[in-house]
């Protein structure tokens, strides 16, 4: 069964530490990633959202939860490779009011160099 929103527990975007363990939770029950080449990248947690990030927005990147893939090291190197601009996103389908079904997982205004410098402190 498909996890909903409210089956996860709030964080902050803001924070990257906050927003990568938040994306490691998410990513386990994603149908697919998606990352548009530049600064979007999203976690699409429902199979319409799936189709939608790989058929009508036709992202170049898209990656099947296939259970043997490491997602994390792909979104990653996506988040690694992306221009400032960049943000993870997860996205449920939400018929009703579509910008509903989003998750900000790291937004842009996440403080990178903080999680560089507490990544070096545990090294």
């Amino acid at each position: 069964m498909t996890k909903l929103q409210s089956d996860y527990a709030p964080h902050n975007a803001d924070d990257l530490v906050e927003g990568w363990n938040a994306v490691s939770t998410y990513v386990e029950n994603c149908v697919l990633i998606a990352f548009d080449g530049c600064h979007k990248i999203y976690l699409a947690m429902d199979e319409t959202e799936a189709r939608l990030l790989k058929d009508e927005y036709e992202y170049e990147f898209t990656v099947a939860n296939d259970g043997e893939t490491n997602l994390m090291s792909t979104l990653d190197d996506w988040y690694e490779s992306s221009c400032d601009l960049k943000f993870i996103q997860a996205v449920w389908h939400n018929e009703v009011d579509p910008n509903a079904g989003f998750v900000s997982l790291i937004s842009q205004e996440a403080n990178w160099e903080e999680y560089e410098e507490e990544n070096e402190d545990s090294e």
